[in-house]
């Protein structure tokens, strides 16, 4: 008779998720091993054996996981929430997602095609969220070349917060979403 499910089967998941998302960021994702990512997560290789059949598995369920909280996370906010809204959901979304983001943008491009598409449908899918409020905001930036530059300099001022930012120190995230919503609107209104 085959082994039925644990109680704490997605609680044990989750844990080696965030586990190994912490030990592939900080050791590189080519560089670790599932060996190294197991004993990070105080777990035997077998263990994590048991949930991911390769490292490129766990890889992909990091992301996959990441990216649609990320894209749930923006679903929810309303319209009439705007630009500010957003950009405080999503730069709240990243707490405690520092290394999950860090693969993100380091190791998505080692996995197959065939995983890459689905993740990368849900970053444009997070993209096209951000573009429309900023057209909301900025109606005049529709049907020029500046709305996915712009689109991606909001994102460049999110994606990055985790590389300087120091919890208790200065800004808190919500202060930081406050200044940069701030920052874009009165740069995109001069547009």
């Amino acid at each position: 008779m085959p082994r039925g499910i644990a109680r704490d089967h997605d609680q044990k998941r989750e844990a080696i998720r965030k586990g190994a998302a912490e030990y592939f960021a900080r050791h590189g994702f080519d560089r670790a091993s599932m060996t190294g990512a197991a004993k990070h997560c105080g777990v035997s290789k077998a263990l994590i054996y048991h949930y991911y059949s390769a490292k490129e598995a766990l890889l992909y369920d990091i992301l996959d996981w990441h990216l649609t909280d990320l894209v749930e996370t923006a679903r929810e906010v309303s319209p009439e929430g705007g630009l500010g809204a957003l950009i405080c959901a999503i730069l709240e979304a990243y707490e405690d997602a520092d290394a999950e983001h860090k693969l993100q943008i380091d190791a998505l491009s080692v996995l197959p095609d065939a995983q890459q598409a689905p993740l990368i449908a849900l970053q444009r899918e997070l993209v096209e969220m951000m573009s429309a409020a900023l057209l909301h905001e900025a109606p005049a930036l529709d049907g020029t070349d500046k709305l996915r530059p712009v689109t991606m300099s909001v994102f460049g001022i999110l994606n990055w917060f985790y590389m300087w930012h120091r919890p208790g120190k200065g800004m808190d995230r919500k202060a930081y979403a406050r200044l940069a919503t701030d920052m874009v609107l009165n740069g995109i209104r001069g547009v």
